[in-house]
């Protein structure tokens, strides 16, 4: 019953894939072809290109006005010169040139491709559109009618020149009425679409009404008359001259909310009526007025800043209703428009209202933004709409791309299923052909068994290898990875597949089996000795028998005797308890194996460095004569020390030699303290900024050497004593001063220590001094005894101080990783919450001030400290600017303050990487980023921030133009809303 690691159980492998009936469709991965074939009857969709949906609503909308797809058919394209001889031409693909030409191979795809969807990414990427970035579809559609408009305004053929105003533009009339006189002043306007408000209001109509109702002009606002001369009481309201063929009503559902700063989405519900009536609100009577519901263009999602778009579209031949969901397309039933479902998918708030009933014929949506209606004719309309033969051999040649890829998945598919058909008529021959009775049998390894079976995998040739013993025969140990099968299979596995070495029963090692019975016999053994060790020890060695023992190797003895058995325990282990399928850890790793190679042997733990008894007796233990003898049956080799032998003589007098170095290190630290009580709490110095008047000369030394000998006399024992003064490190390769006096008032002014004279006859008793370095102050001229002069011995190396500042300045040009600060002012001067906190600092304190507070006698990684501090620094122009560097970066800490987010940057990054930063940090798009530091506007986007000036620990501002948008949920995924960058920098804006 319990078959873990048992080499006759086969069940469990991977064979119940195989067993019974299978789908063919089990045997591939690859869908059905004919389900991107267009369905019959039905419309093309377009493929959402990231958060192109708006687009895909509203060429969806533009194709299906038959006037326009005509008219646009009948513009000349560049595609003539593309299409030779006998059609196409076969070496390139068409690339459309004007986004003309680009709606034309759009159209014509929609109209006549065999595909269910098409991808509209040459239309997206003509107009510069940001694929990943939600935008407002009304002002997509305005921007895109003006673009239209005005590239077809250059066409010769009259019905293409004028085809949007024909079937878009409208006419209205700004009129003002004076009270006084009677006077009407007229402001004449075009219009492509109406723009309603529906803030309270339920119904289109009073909407409409709205738009058009009488604002009285008085008081302040009251209007100049031409006519009277004066300000007077009037009147002012629109009236409609004339309406287009298609109506766009433009639902304002998108509005400013002057509190928060932000746009937001009303979802009120607004009834509309499938015919609406215009005659009552135009100013000529009498004509033909009635329209027709022909698209809803509808926004799921509650924000304003985030959501899907969709269209429901009538179908101008059929009169049919479909749902266009960018490349999903539904047919609705009855021919009706249904919006039911689209109103469910809004989230309420708790004040939000039921849906009000509609009755036959109107609808009523919170979430359409825009409506089309279509000016009811008694003509028939024509909707045969042809697609031009040079456009119409584009279309076919996709179409005839689109079916070689069907043949091409078709065949995959069969080949996959043809080759599934036959893996399982082998596997049903043969899986009940693998247990082996009293037939001759043989070895395979599971692994390979569970491939074979595996339909994913390819089987490979059979490699047992990794089951073989030293003598190349099969491990003992490796059975529970092994299936024992018959000979009858194994013969058929090999000739189809390969490999080897193939083990018969021949195969099983005597010699492994002998060994593994051996060791077992000395595990047992070993179990027995450890608990009579166990017992020795507790009894209380007497006279000078016992020996001595490290209390290290009396912990692991047991461990390491098993070791010495050199027997594979680790991989035995790991083996037992397996189930099918389980896998095998082949080898041990090299790492384990290095550590255990370092491992003391037993009883070394007590050696001292030479080879003696180690004096310390903390670490060693006395055991007797009968424990010691059990153990040296294990450990023959073991270092053997009678209690009676004495500790190693070289290390008592190195340590009675450490006592007094100890001792000797307490005296001296004292002494020094004693000599020099200021220079070690660090009161009373003299400063170059404010020079003291009781003295005309002051020395320098390394403030290394300073916080050196601090830590020495803080702590005598723990560190070496500092025996000289390594001035070397501020002087140049030819022996001057690296150091203007200015310098070392500012920015050098970390790098050195100042010295009163008294101190420095002191220093120079106590220290070996290898240069002197004083700054001397003089007066110069009898005329002004006031005025001094400071002149430094040795002079300044002006070459090499150049040379230095150089290095400094490359040196803050080409870091890597190092912190920035971006600083954003708000006009109002509050700040703005914090929109990524994961960018942020996590507190005030920099790494580098974290590194100040560690305790002294730490090593400083600040300096290179070697030996304790009595070896000094080479005296080299390297190793100083190596040293410079390090105080450039203390001396240019910066303090985060409110509002200030830390980014890491490097200096070889663009301006434009670092606004991206930017942007996730504070949620302002590049465009509306206004970036400055120290005065200098950033405006380069090329431009790296090494040569932009932008340096470790700089504060760059930061004024956006825009305010910062809120969270908002698009659909299913919580995304992060950047400020609305408009259609800035695309297409739609460029003409």
């Amino acid at each position: 019953r319990n078959c873990k690691g048992n080499p006759n159980c086969l069940v469990g492998i991977g064979e119940h894939i195989w067993l019974g009936e299978i789908d063919e469709n089990s045997f591939h991965n690859i869908d059905d072809p004919n389900c991107e074939r267009r369905k019959k009857n039905s419309f093309v969709g377009l493929t959402n290109l990231g958060a192109t949906c708006y687009v895909n609503t509203f060429l969806q909308v533009w194709f299906l006005n038959l006037e326009l797809r005509q008219a646009l058919y009948l513009c000349p394209s560049t595609c003539s010169d593309y299409i030779m001889g006998d059609g196409v031409q076969e070496e390139k693909d068409y690339e459309p040139q004007t986004i003309c030409e680009h709606l034309q191979y759009l159209f014509a795809l929609l109209q006549n491709s065999n595909r269910r969807y098409i991808d509209p990414s040459g239309f997206v990427k003509a107009l510069g559109l940001d694929t990943g970035q939600q935008q407002d579809a009304q002002e997509f559609s305005k921007l895109f009618m003006s673009l239209l408009e005005d590239t077809l305004s250059k066409q010769k053929n009259p019905d293409v020149r004028n085809i949007v105003q024909q079937q878009f533009c409208g006419e209205y009339a700004y009129v003002t009425v004076c009270n006084q006189c009677g006077r009407e002043s007229k402001l004449l306007s075009k219009f492509y679409e109406l723009e309603l408000n529906i803030q309270g209001h339920k119904q289109l109509t009073d909407c409409i009404s709205e738009f058009l109702k009488e604002e009285k002009l008085e008081g302040d606002n009251r209007y100049f008359c031409e006519n009277c001369q004066s300000k007077q009481n009037a009147t002012r309201k629109i009236r409609l001259l004339s309406l287009p063929c298609t109506l766009n009503l433009q639902l304002m559902r998108f509005v400013f909310d002057r509190q928060t700063g932000h746009k937001k989405k009303l979802n009120t519900y607004i009834g509309f009526s499938e015919i609406l009536d215009m005659e009552p609100y135009v100013e000529h009577k009498g004509g033909s007025y009635a329209y027709e519901l022909s698209a809803v263009l509808i926004h799921r999602g509650v924000s304003a800043y985030s959501g899907h778009y969709i269209a429901h579209v009538k179908d101008p031949e059929s009169g049919e209703w479909y749902k266009f969901n960018d490349e999903d397309i539904e047919k609705m039933e009855g021919k009706k428009l249904q919006l039911g479902i689209e109103e469910d998918l809004a989230e309420p708030s708790k004040s939000q209202t039921r849906k009000p009933k509609c009755g036959k014929g109107t609808h009523c949506s919170r979430n359409a933004y825009m409506l089309v209606y279509r000016l009811q004719t008694q003509e028939k309309p024509n909707t045969m709409v042809e697609v031009p033969a040079f456009l119409q051999e584009l279309v076919d040649r996709d179409n005839s791309k689109f079916e070689e890829w069907c043949i091409e998945m078709a065949e995959m598919r069969k080949q996959s299923v043809d080759k599934g058909k036959a893996k399982h008529e082998e596997v049903k021959e043969l899986y009940q052909r693998l247990p082996a009775g009293a037939e001759p049998y043989e070895f395979v390894s599971l692994e390979w068994l569970q491939k074979w079976l595996d339909e994913s995998t390819p089987t490979k040739p059979i490699d047992n290898h990794a089951c073989l013993c030293s003598h190349d025969k099969l491990h003992p140990d490796k059975i529970s990875i092994m299936k024992r099968i018959s000979e009858y299979a194994a013969d058929i596995f090999y000739s189809r597949y390969g490999g080897g070495p193939r083990l018969t029963v021949k195969a099983l090692c005597k010699e492994c089996v002998v060994e593994r019975c051996r060791v077992l016999r000395l595990k047992n053994q070993l179990n027995e000795d450890y608990k009579t060790v166990n017992n020795l020890l507790k009894a209380t060695v007497k006279g000078t028998d016992g020996f001595w023992v490290g209390k290290s190797s009396l912990r692991s003895w047991r461990q390491l005797a098993l070791e010495q058995l050199d027997e594979p325990d680790g991989e035995a282990d790991q083996s037992n308890g397996k189930v099918n399928g389980s896998t095998f850890s082949k080898d041990e790793s090299k790492e384990e194996r290095k550590e255990e190679e370092e491992e003391l042997n037993f009883n070394e733990d007590i050696l001292c460095p030479h080879g003696e008894l180690c004096i310390s007796e903390n670490e060693r233990r006395l055991v007797s004569k009968e424990a010691w003898s059990k153990l040296q049956q294990y450990f023959p080799k073991a270092p053997e020390f009678p209690s009676y032998r004495e500790c190693c003589s070289q290390c008592k007098i190195l340590e009675r030699e450490g006592e007094e170095n100890e001792a000797l290190h307490k005296m001296i630290a004292n002494e020094q303290k004693t000599s020099l009580p200021n220079l070690f709490q660090d009161k009373n110095r003299p400063c170059l900024s404010n020079w003291p008047e009781d003295t005309d000369v002051l020395y320098i030394v390394s403030q290394f050497f300073v916080e050196e000998w601090r830590k020495f006399v803080r702590k005598p024992t723990r560190c070496s004593p500092v025996s000289s003064v390594g001035n070397s490190a501020l002087l140049c390769p030819h022996g001057g001063l690296m150091f203007t006096f200015s310098s070392m008032t500012k920015e050098d002014s970390k790098l050195i220590a100042l010295i009163w004279p008294t101190e420095w006859q002191m220093i120079q008793k106590l220290f070996v001094v290898d240069h002197v370095i004083k700054i001397t102050r003089i007066e110069v001229g009898d005329a002004n005894p006031s005025e001094k002069q400071y002149i430094s011995e040795p002079k300044l190396c002006p070459e090499c101080r150049e040379g230095l500042l150089c290095q400094q300045q490359r040196d803050l040009r080409e870091y890597t990783q190092a912190t920035i600060y971006v600083h954003k002012v708000v006009d109002n001067k509050k700040v703005m919450k914090d929109a990524a906190p994961e960018l942020n600092v996590s507190s005030s304190e920099t790494e580098e001030d974290k590194e100040e507070a560690k305790p002294d006698g730490e090593k400083d990684p600040d300096f290179n400290q070697s030996n304790g501090g009595t070896k000094r620094q080479k005296i080299s122009h390297q190793n100083y600017i190596a040293y410079q560097k390090q105080v450039i970066r203390r001396s240019m800490r910066h303090r985060k303050v409110r509002g200030e987010k830390a980014l890491i940057v490097s200096a070889n990054q663009t301006l434009k990487e670092l606004k991206i930063q930017i942007m996730h940090a504070f949620s302002v798009a590049p465009f509306d980023q206004n970036l400055s530091i120290d005065g200098k506007v950033l405006s380069d986007d090329c431009a790296t921030l090494g040569t932009l000036g932008v340096i470790p620990e700089s504060v760059i501002l930061l004024k956006a133009d825009e305010p910062i948008a809120d969270y908002a949920a698009m659909d299913d995924v919580m995304q992060v809303c950047m400020p609305e960058e408009g259609f800035k920098g695309t297409g739609l804006l460029g003409h």
